[in-house]
């Protein structure tokens, strides 16, 4: 990922695992009129140069940051109230990554790609992530 581009980072409310988080955007609500997945929201990120520059958004599910997928563009979408709002267009492909716990927030924030935790090698990508207590208390000692 090239070090001038930034990735966004965003619970995943309403998943119970990056399988159903991936169910979730092979539904047509879920789904723009070219049928990629995205994600609306109300805020229009001011470093949109920056995202589209490779960005990905990262996604936090039950408490852990486990999965990122490629941000493909930024459109601009009124809703039915006349408020405009932005869609984050993703790439189909999940990607899951590094677990790593994070604290719940709310939106979006902006996230660093010095900070962003590494892709799982290919072929681990299947692999179970570890239950949220065992991920969790590998992290207070400082082993995640």
């Amino acid at each position: 990922m090239d070090k001038s581009c930034v990735n966004l980072i965003k619970l995943s409310v309403g998943s119970e695992t990056v399988d159903s988080l991936i169910a979730w955007q092979a539904t047509k609500r879920a789904q723009g009129p070219d049928g990629l997945p995205r994600h609306i929201t109300r805020m229009w990120p001011k470093r949109e140069a920056d995202i589209l520059n490779g960005g990905s958004i990262y996604w936090v599910v039950k408490g852990v940051l486990q999965c990122r997928q490629r941000i493909l563009r930024l459109d601009e979408v009124i809703g039915q109230d006349g408020i405009r709002r932005c869609a984050i267009v993703l790439d189909r492909e999940v990607i899951r990554t590094q677990s790593s716990l994070k604290r719940p927030f709310q939106g979006w924030r902006y996230l660093k790609v010095e900070d962003a935790p590494p892709d799982l090698p290919k072929g681990r990508e299947s692999e179970e992530a570890l239950p949220v207590e065992l991920n969790r208390a590998l992290a207070e000692i400082g082993v995640l």
